[in-house]
């Protein structure tokens, strides 16, 4: 599969654009890099050169910027990966395009594209929404984007919610990092879901195969043995203390040491209190601090690494990784932050950022 040479492995981009495919293209490109993370919405920056023979034509002069081929709104959908693994990694369209001019070079193309989720990035409003669990504002949301909406993500039902000069995807962002859900788009299709709800791929790394570099890293910085969420019940009349414990984090992770036990035994226990959201109920504030320990304790084990092209590879995967050290050695880890790259030097490339609560080879 692919219009270009096959390097390192794998093929060259396969680039459609409002449902044509553009092998020229795949010719002309330079780079290309498909970003992604937790918190929602996929860019992509490609870079062709943008200097050529005409179409039908002998004469050389600019391509590509007349409109005709690549345009503002124009959908852009690339797909990646060797003949029996081609994926496609990204679908959007675009966004903005840039002509770069230097000195002594033939003149080059920025395109860049975003997913559906750009139209929730252009909608600031405020709103206020009553009797309403996070999971409710999101299918509202989606609905009003013409989106559907997959949100399953457990949270309580708050009596007011306000969207204060938000837009709709800063403000989803916010809901999602309250409960510690994951917000991303698929086949318009607005996902907002806990980590445990992901559906995702499932990879095993070796170190010298698979794995081009990896850095490992285990840090207490940020880790707490309990979170306390303080606020002050409407109904009731009463102040809230919410806490979390590390026991909220047991379930996903494997065999090894937690980030919270590890500060226990080399220094003390410690907890953190946090007073920036306010809650008005019990329910919120025990959800906002479990989701908090969450956080923290999923950050303990932190991986950055770079493959020889992953095209299966999305955020949410699940990895295992062999052949390194055994404190950072088995699975369990949850990708966090992906970006897939092309260009004439190394083919593709696949940098990702992973994540996992324990220390020691997971079973």
């Amino acid at each position: 599969m692919g219009d270009g040479p096959d390097l390192y492995g794998s093929s060259a981009p396969v680039f459609t654009v409002d449902g044509a495919r553009q092998p020229g293209l795949a010719l002309d490109l330079l780079r290309l890099e498909v970003s992604e993370d937790t918190t929602g919405m996929k860019r992509l920056a490609a870079r062709f050169t943008a200097w050529g023979p005409a179409p039908g034509g002998s004469d050389e002069g600019e391509r590509y910027l007349d409109g005709a081929i690549l345009d503002f709104g124009k959908s852009f959908e690339v797909s990646i990966g060797p003949a029996s693994a081609a994926r496609t990694i990204f679908k959007g369209a675009i966004s903005a395009i840039e002509a770069d001019y230097r000195e002594g070079a033939e003149p080059q193309l920025l395109v860049c594209a975003e997913d559906a989720l750009m139209k929730l990035r252009w909608a600031h409003r405020c709103k206020t929404y009553e009797d309403s669990s996070d999971a409710d504002i999101v299918r509202s949301i989606a609905g009003e984007h013409g989106l559907r909406a997959a949100a399953d993500a457990p949270g309580p039902t708050h009596a007011v919610v306000q969207q204060w000069n938000q837009s709709d995807l800063a403000f989803l962002r916010e809901r999602a990092r309250l409960l510690q859900a994951e917000l991303w788009l698929e086949d318009e299709t607005l996902h907002f879901k806990s980590r445990g709800q992901r559906q995702a791929t499932a990879l095993t790394l070796v170190n010298g195969n698979q794995l081009v570099s990896l850095q490992a890293r285990a840090d207490l910085a940020h880790q707490r043995s309990e979170i306390h969420i303080g606020g002050y019940d409407v109904a009731a009349r009463d102040a809230i203390d919410a806490s979390a414990s590390a026991d909220v984090v047991r379930g996903e992770a494997g065999r090894g040491r937690l980030g919270g036990d590890v500060l226990g035994q080399a220094f003390a226990d410690y907890s953190s209190h946090r007073l920036r959201e306010v809650p008005l109920a019990g329910d919120a504030a025990s959800a906002w601090a479990e989701a908090e320990m969450l956080r923290r304790a999923r950050g303990f084990v932190r991986v950055k690494g770079v493959t020889s092209g992953s095209p299966d590879m999305v955020v949410g995967s699940k990895l295992t990784l062999e052949r390194v050290a055994a404190p950072f050695s088995g699975g369990d880890y949850h990708v966090t932050r992906l970006s897939h790259s092309y260009d004439l030097t190394h083919g593709h490339r696949t940098a990702f950022e992973a994540e996992r609560p324990n220390l020691g080879p997971a079973a």
